[in-house]
């Protein structure tokens, strides 16, 4: 029986929806209650990063379905600018954007679990990394198949705490305003809601997910786009729901700090035996945010292999036709950062580092359509609108951290040398 090597329109759909939601939107609400004290002001800060995700998505659609292949920023860089400035973003997306990622909602998983079932919260992120990347060994078709599952699941119980709320009587709703109240709009033009912006772009990362499988993926020029464009304007409108249910069913006070909400909710909502069991079910679902990040993540280390002789051996495939020692080499990192990290701790610092090559790749846009003549791809509506708009509103927030912590600034850029080290290798014949 012969096993299909391309990615589905649902599954590319399904990856995109999964890579974003996972611990962004259970965390960050309690980082932006305190600084940003209005449901209308925390809202919109929420769709304001939908709208930036969007934009990001539709300029990224045009530059995939141009070039045709996957890598993500590491192939778009490389191409539209020069392969060092790709080498070094696809350094950062494996040390960072994938592994990074990876071992934070590992951690989250374990979180949620440890409550649920009381085993230790990292050998619970380990066992769920060990556990998704066996499941991908196996190939597109079985990769797939979980992925939908997974995903399917967990908004399944999104869906279900976005309406829980108006069925729970015993439940003491907070007076949450969330029409523009006096105040409101200074707070949006604040350096807080800036700050604030970049736990939103950390749930947003993973809108640009299927570009990474561009050339694993049915009929790219049709479905990219559509998977693009459908999964964040999805994850957008679920955002905005559930972020909703969390101010009404809970107070500032209660959120604020937190890293667990749905825990803190679901224990308001349905008391501590039930609140016990949707912990468990909350670290199931989560599994669909690892699944996502495993099958992209190992693409980019593939399409680095091909371009330089001493990373060839990541293009190696085994009989399910997956590049397995990208596999291993990512869930053996995101196991170390298990080991020595906490979810706090990196978050900042992935958003901050992907955000800077993610601003040079949507930047790109205007040299490659100057350098393409073909018409055979997506073109982005409305241009330059959300390639301007997407530059403009994360270099805002770039810049607002560099100011009120710039030692972000520098873990970034100190993680970026041993990766031009290792290119300066790379680069030469083998």
């Amino acid at each position: 029986m012969s096993l299909s090597k391309n990615y589905t329109l649902s599954v590319a759909i399904m990856l995109v929806i999964a890579n974003m939601i996972g611990t962004g939107v259970f965390t960050s609400l309690g980082y932006q209650v305190g600084p940003l004290p209005s449901g209308f002001t925390i809202l919109t800060l929420w769709l304001l990063g939908g709208v930036v995700a969007l934009c990001g998505a539709l300029t990224y659609a045009e530059i995939a379905t141009t070039l045709k292949k996957s890598g993500g920023e590491y192939l778009y860089l490389s191409k539209i600018f020069h392969p060092t400035l790709g080498f070094l973003s696809g350094w950062m997306s494996a040390l960072v954007g994938f592994a990074g990622a990876i071992s934070a909602v590992a951690i989250a998983i374990g979180e949620y679990a440890t409550e649920a079932i009381g085993i230790s919260t990292k050998v619970i992120a380990v066992l769920a990394i060990l556990l998704v990347s066996v499941i991908h060994w196996f190939g597109v078709k079985t990769g797939g198949r979980a992925q939908t599952f997974l995903t399917g699941l967990k908004l399944t119980l999104i869906a279900f705490f976005c309406i829980a709320p108006f069925f729970i009587n015993s439940v003491n709703k907070t007076e949450i305003h969330f029409l523009p109240q006096s105040g409101d709009w200074d707070l949006i033009l604040s350096p807080g809601f800036a700050i604030s912006l970049v736990f939103v772009v950390y749930a947003y990362t993973g809108w640009n997910a299927s570009a990474y499988i561009a050339g694993n993926l049915d009929n790219p020029s049709r479905n990219l786009p559509v998977s693009l464009v459908l999964g964040t304007v999805l994850v957008t409108l679920i955002y905005l729901s559930l972020n909703g249910m969390f101010l009404y069913t809970a107070t500032f006070q209660e959120l604020q700090g937190q890293n667990d909400i749905g825990n803190v909710v679901a224990h308001k909502l349905f008391g501590s035996k039930a609140g016990f069991i949707f912990s468990g079910i909350f670290s199931f679902a989560l599994l669909s945010t690892l699944s996502a990040m495993t099958i992209a993540g190992p693409r980019v280390t593939e399409a680095m292999g091909e371009d330089y002789p001493l990373l060839k051996s990541f293009t190696s495939k085994n009989k399910y036709d997956m590049p397995y020692l990208a596999i291993l080499v990512q869930a053996g990192w995101s196991i170390f950062l298990v080991l020595v990290s906490s979810f706090k701790e990196i978050i900042q610092y992935i958003s901050v580092s992907l955000s800077i090559f993610t601003v040079m790749t949507v930047f790109g846009i205007f040299f490659l359509r100057k350098r393409n003549t073909t018409t055979d791809h997506f073109k982005i509506p409305l241009y330059p609108i959300p390639p301007v708009a997407f530059i403009a509103c994360t270099s805002w927030m770039i810049y607002y951290v560099a100011i009120e912590d710039f030692k972000i600034i520098l873990y970034s850029v100190g993680t970026m040398v041993p990766g031009y080290i290792i290119y300066l290798f790379a680069k030469q014949p083998q």
